[in-house]
């Protein structure tokens, strides 16, 4: 079980687009306007580990087709997420963007991300520590994972509405919103490379 947990929390505190997007919204938002995203980033990581212990995961990534279209849907959201924290107390394009993003984008971007489901299949498929009762097995590893998942994004937010709070003169606080965008472009550039 210790080697699960040290597995969880390395997993965890890597970026990816999960913690990238929850730290930008707290350096563009403010930490309270956090909350609702990083709900919606938490029920839809249940819901994504549901999809990778259920098996259904597995099924549809080896219709090969459906994989790159859902390679490119994600990598297309990222871009969009990049862009609304890039753009955030700023005139890009028409009108500056304002609005947080909320409940409804946390949840989506758990489906499309990419690292939740590798995270999930990682821990979910390896790490046997009850191999006599599986089922127990598996809610052990969700309470577990949630006991570190939960809290290292709430850190992440909090770094993130800190830098923001900072009172960084506007470039400073531009460059910071342009640098997460920059990580989430990353992340999604890696993806791309990840095709075979």
């Amino acid at each position: 079980m210790l080697e699960f947990v040290i597995a969880v929390f390395f997993l965890l505190i890597t970026p990816g687009p999960g913690v990238l997007t929850t730290a930008g919204i707290g350096a563009a938002y403010g930490y309270r306007s956090g909350y609702r995203f990083l709900t919606g980033l938490c029920l839809g990581g249940l819901i994504t580990m549901m999809i990778v212990i259920s098996g259904l995961a597995a099924i549809v990534l080896t219709v090969p087709a459906l994989r790159i279209v859902l390679l490119f849907a994600s990598v297309g959201y990222l871009v969009y997420l990049a862009w609304r924290i890039a753009a955030a107390d700023s005139m890009i394009g028409f009108k500056p963007a304002t609005t947080p993003l909320g409940f409804v984008n946390g949840l989506v971007l758990q489906f499309i991300n990419p690292k939740a489901y590798v995270v999930g299949a990682t821990l979910f498929s390896g790490f046997t520590f009850m191999p006599d009762t599986p089922v127990a097995e598996i809610v052990v590893k969700l309470i577990l994972f949630n006991a570190i998942w939960i809290p290292v994004h709430l850190i992440w937010l909090g770094v993130g509405g800190k830098l923001g709070s900072m009172n960084l003169n506007q470039r400073t606080g531009r460059v910071i919103n342009i640098g997460m965008a920059i990580s989430l472009i990353v992340v999604a550039f890696i993806a791309l490379l990840s095709v075979r």
